[in-house]
């Protein structure tokens, strides 16, 4: 697939098995399908600069999270209208302004649907947490340097954060107190994104400085067996 407009991707993000979701540096956010001849779908039109940071909610499936280089974050929920006028072009939900540095991280919980949590780059260094129904901010915490990349854990009120400098570190945060709970260390560079295993537990960050890490840090879920019928009896009368 060749972008048409050949503006460089920034981003990346799912919205479906066949529909891709992608940031481009000229600021536009551009859904493809890729089942379609002609696979671009329609455009979301807001930020002014380039998109750094995509993430859709995996409990709605509808709504749309974007973080720019212009210090904005976008909230879009594709069940809105379009316009007749531009049939595929669609309108953003929120704007959310309060970042004072480039938006790289977004992420969506896992167990609230309408919890949104972003991060700011340097001379922002804040974590801020929305109600994606009307916009307000929850909460905001200063976490001392440079949030690069988000991770909710799916099994737990817990958020991992990755920084950059002095530590290039990253923090477990509790939720909705926002105390620490651990900081891991290991990076010689700033550490610029975070991946969970399917399940939770394993993360995966890569970082500046060319290497990727494993990090167990979240909680396994525990699976329990199903028991058997009739396992409390020791001999089957036929």
């Amino acid at each position: 697939m060749e972008d048409e407009s050949q503006a460089p991707v920034l981003s990346l993000a799912w919205r479906s098995n066949s529909i891709l979701t992608v940031g481009r540096f000229d600021g536009t956010v551009v859904d493809y399908d890729f089942r379609k001849d002609d696979m671009f779908i329609c455009f979301y039109n807001g930020h002014r600069r380039g998109v750094c940071s995509l993430k859709w909610s995996v409990l709605s499936g509808r709504y749309l999270a974007s973080g720019g280089q212009d210090k904005l974050v976008h909230i879009w929920d594709a069940c809105m209208p379009v316009s007749h006028h531009h049939p595929r072009q669609r309108q953003w939900l929120h704007r959310i302004s309060s970042h004072t540095s480039i938006v790289k991280a977004v992420d969506w919980c896992p167990t609230r649907s309408n919890l949104l949590a972003s991060g700011g780059g340097c001379n922002d260094n804040c974590v801020k947490f929305w109600n994606t129904v009307n916009g307000a901010c929850l909460n905001s915490i200063d976490a001392g340097s440079e949030v690069c990349a988000l991770l909710w854990d799916k099994n737990k009120s817990e958020l991992l954060t990755s920084h950059g400098s002095p530590n290039n570190q990253l923090t477990l945060w509790n939720y909705p107190s926002m105390t620490r709970v651990a900081e891991v260390s290991g990076h010689s560079s700033r550490v610029l994104s975070l991946a969970g295993s399917p399940l939770g537990g394993v993360v995966a960050s890569a970082a500046a400085d060319e290497t990727i890490r494993f990090w167990n840090i979240f909680e396994t879920p525990k699976i329990t067996k199903p028991e058997l019928p009739f396992a409390q009896f020791n001999v089957v009368i036929r």
